[in-house]
């Protein structure tokens, strides 16, 4: 078995300041996102289904669209739909096949809560870089996010 490669100091600072900032990003947004009664994982729900043609996805989609398991999604979901922001509809190309389509009181809550949520995002992250930075940030990570997508 060859020796592990250890990360430099350089490469050990920052992996570990992406980390620190992803975690602590989160946790702010999501905490920000109670005072709504959702959480992040809903609200991103919400987007991507406020997003979509006649704002609606197969749940297949939606799982890959946020990165979660089928499983996990379902719960959720589940969840959501006891609040009214979402419902499931049959599909009627495919029995096996399974939409979530956003209610009128999840469109109204995603209009009301993303102006916050936005400007949540721009307070603890965008403006705290500059546009040479954003863009620096995007050529790093995009390569990265593409890769990963490939093993899922």
């Amino acid at each position: 078995m060859n020796a592990p490669r250890w990360l430099t100091d350089t490469e050990q600072r920052a992996w570990r300041a992406h980390l620190a900032l992803h975690k602590l990003l989160m946790h702010r947004l999501d905490r920000e996102l109670q005072e709504f009664e959702l959480s992040l994982n809903d609200y991103e729900i919400l987007v991507n289904l406020s997003e979509s043609p006649e704002r609606r996805m197969r749940m297949s989609d939606l799982a890959d669209a946020t990165i979660q398991s089928r499983s996990r999604l379902s719960h959720q979901i589940s969840r959501m739909e006891a609040k009214g922001l979402v419902v499931r509809e049959d599909c009627r190309d495919d029995r096996r096949g399974t939409f979530a389509v956003l209610t009128q009181q999840g469109w109204e809550t995603i209009q009301r809560v993303a102006p916050h949520h936005v400007a949540s995002v721009r307070e603890h992250f965008v403006d705290r870089l500059t546009d040479d930075q954003l863009d620096e940030l995007d050529a790093a990570y995009t390569p990265i996010v593409e890769h990963l997508k490939k093993l899922r």
